[in-house]
């Protein structure tokens, strides 16, 4: 140690805690040490500490007039540090244990937990995973303290090569001065003493101890994993697990992961007939009958609320010239997820396909804005024509990886319930308040009661001014504030999170089982109408540019569809129920009274189908129940001689008996979409 050390660490030292409150202390002082200062509980509690923004290790010293926060499990940022230490310290160790021949790769932390990368022999399996569980349990019972070294980087790849991780090694030649650097040296973390001593190297920060780790952790399932993410490298085996701070809250999330697998939309899909994925068309969507019942119903809803809001619906090409989507400005972002076709079929020579030089391309469209200027731009607009909405169910296509396909949560063929407003600067804040107003119409509508509003704002790399950015930002943030959602629904602000061109509102459905989607945005944009020259006449008889409000609810029917799939986990209301009414008889006796009230049902406009096979009433109950037909009418000689119907409902165990007219109008009633 340097004489400068040693003066250093005599010297007094005064700490800022979060409240704004000071600590003095004679000499240098820990986070470990601070937190004992302020209490025993907070000293037991402590995982990490923050010094002037940056995570720390609570054994490191802490600079004279530092701002600093005692991170724990109630804190976020505490949480993802106990769980990184459960997988690189814990996870990563019991696997060296039961399988000392495995090479150790990366292990970071993901939401809500966790995983390990390892290179193993022996092919793991979910049968393998209670028995690394159970030694990480036993090694989390040994507490061994967990301490920070600072290795050179020669010395820590001569350690790691002499253990056998290669992987490591090869991480901290490939490191240079990144993050698991600091003064040209490497950061490692040994648990235990000794030669032995389990070593791993990470920039932190982690706990002091293992049994600091908090218990509520499972491992949930093994998968293949590219060294460095190239198919071209060895495949690795990856060890997934989640952590939480409590038993409770891991339990809760087990069971919404159970939820969330039984309402999958893509296993639902096949157990209702909704749609299907394959190869010919991969990432576009094979729409069954059932499957588009809701999407017209869906359709036919939008269309309603957009003629209420005064929207003017449109169609637009599904290709254009590629030059408008230069002018746009798309093709210099977009370029590779675009389909892009010549205007000429290419000739055919024997030494292959040749595209003539005079070939124009043009490419289809994976947005509908540039359209939509186009259509504003035809003719002279007045300031008097303002706000005009325009709104498209546009078709819109995007090469997405063939990797990042999911269902209809991601797919290369979409349609989006698109509309743009044209507004001038003193309309943006009433057109946005009127937008979201029709959108918590709509999502409350649909059985989302539950929502957060957040305000993208911002990026570091932008086009504009900050006083364009400021003005826009603004515009949002009040709309939100005078349509009053914020009291009921929560706002928030995200920043740097918004488009290089313009901030967003963006809306973030909770589902019926806790997850959240985002899904609605509107953007104040006032780069495009530059970039396409659009404008109008003002009152002043001057051209002025308008505001571009971009703006959707849905996002795109595909995937909402996916999202309603499992909210309701296909039990569906009455109005979206592909199939509404079964009308089953209890013996064949009473098909021709089946057959005439499911006629009657149809002439009032209900979905509804008559089951007269000869099967067993109870087994026509079981099966109609299990393909999530909302309402099943039960006929026999009784119903049939006094004109009623026995009524079952869709995860009910009893029936009522109601006269049949009554019956057809309640069910009408019920039926009608929202207005």
């Amino acid at each position: 140690m340097t004489a400068a050390d040693l003066q250093a660490q005599n010297s007094p030292v005064t700490i800022t805690l979060p409240d704004g409150s000071t600590r003095a202390f004679e000499t240098t002082v820990t986070g470990a040490e601070l937190a004992a200062s302020i209490g025993a509980g907070l000293a037991k509690a402590a995982i990490a500490v923050k010094v002037d923004g940056v995570q720390r290790d609570l054994s490191e010293p802490l600079p004279n007039g530092a701002k600093v926060s005692i991170l724990t499990l109630k804190d976020a940022e505490g949480l993802d540090i106990m769980r990184h230490t459960t997988t690189a310290q814990v996870l990563a160790l019991a696997v060296k244990e039961l399988h000392p021949s495995a090479k150790l790769a990366i292990g970071p932390t993901i939401d809500n937990g966790f995983y390990y990368d390892i290179d193993l022999e022996q092919s793991l399996s979910s049968d393998d995973l209670p028995a690394i569980e159970a030694k990480m349990r036993e090694i989390i019972t040994r507490g061994k303290p967990v301490a920070r070294e600072m290795w050179t980087r020669a010395d820590a790849i001569a350690m790691f090569e002499s253990r056998g991780e290669s992987y490591k090694a090869e991480l901290i030649r490939g490191a240079a001065e990144d993050d698991t650097t600091e003064a040209g040296k490497v950061s490692l973390y040994r648990q235990g003493e000794g030669e032995d001593a389990f070593i791993d190297l990470c920039r932190g920060p982690h706990v002091t101890s293992i049994s600091k780790i908090s218990p509520a952790f499972r491992l949930t399932k093994i998968s293949g994993a590219y060294w460095r993410g190239d198919s071209k490298n060895k495949q690795l085996q990856r060890i997934y697990g989640v952590s939480f701070a409590s038993e409770k809250e891991l339990k809760e999330y087990l069971f919404m992961m159970e939820e969330a697998e039984k309402r999958d939309h893509r296993k639902l899909a096949k157990e209702l007939d909704l749609f299907h994925l394959q190869q010919e068309a991969h990432g576009s969507v094979f729409w069954h009958p059932n499957g588009y019942i809701i999407w017209r119903a869906l359709e036919s809803y939008m269309r309603r609320a957009i003629d209420t809001g005064g929207y003017k619906e449109v169609k637009t090409p599904q290709v254009m010239d590629a030059k408008q989507w230069e002018q746009s400005g798309h093709w210099g972002k977009y370029r590779e997820n675009m389909f892009v076709i010549p205007d000429e079929v290419p000739n055919v020579a024997d030494e292959g396909p040749i595209v003539s030089d005079k070939a124009e391309w043009m490419a289809l469209k994976p947005m509908n804005c540039p359209a939509h200027v186009l259509i504003f731009k035809q003719g002279i607009k007045s300031y008097r024509d303002l706000p005009l909405r325009i709104y498209e169910n546009g078709c819109c296509h995007r090469n997405e990886p063939h990797g990042a396909l999911h269902g209809l949560m991601r797919v290369r063929q979409f349609t989006q319930d698109d509309a743009h407003i044209f507004c001038r600067e003193d309309q943006i804040v009433d057109e946005v308040r009127k937008f979201c107003e029709l959108a918590d119409r709509v999502y409350k509508h649909l059985g989302f009661t539950k929502y957060t509003i957040k305000l993208a704002l911002r990026p570091e790399k932008r086009f504009g001014s900050d006083e364009m950015w400021d003005k826009a930002e603004n515009e949002l943030r009040t709309a939100v504030l005078e349509a009053g959602l914020d009291k009921e629904h929560g706002f928030e602000e995200l920043p740097g999170e918004g488009a290089f061109y313009a901030p967003k509102l963006e809306w973030h459905l909770t589902d019926a089982i806790g997850r959240t989607w985002q899904v609605g945005t509107i953007q104040s944009d006032r780069v495009l109408p530059e970039r396409l020259d659009a404008s109008y006449i003002g009152e002043d008889g001057e051209k002025h540019r308008p505001v571009m409000l971009h703006r959707a609810i849905f996002g795109s029917y595909e995937r909402f569809i996916g999202i309603l799939i499992e909210q309701f986990a296909g039990r569906f209301p009455l109005w979206l129920a592909p199939t509404q009414v079964v009308v089953a008889s209890i013996t064949n006796d009473h098909d021709a009274y089946a057959l005439e009230v499911r006629d009657l049902l149809r002439a009032a406009g209900i979905r509804a189908e008559a089951d007269t096979s000869n099967s067993k009433i109870n087994y026509k109950v079981r099966e109609h129940s299990n393909a999530k037909v909302p309402v099943i009418l039960a006929v026999g000689g009784r119903e049939r001689d006094e004109r009623t119907v026995s009524i079952r409902r869709l995860g009910s165990e009893g029936q009522t008996v109601a006269p049949l007219d009554e019956t057809i109008t309640k069910l009408v009633e019920e039926a009608a979409p929202p207005a």
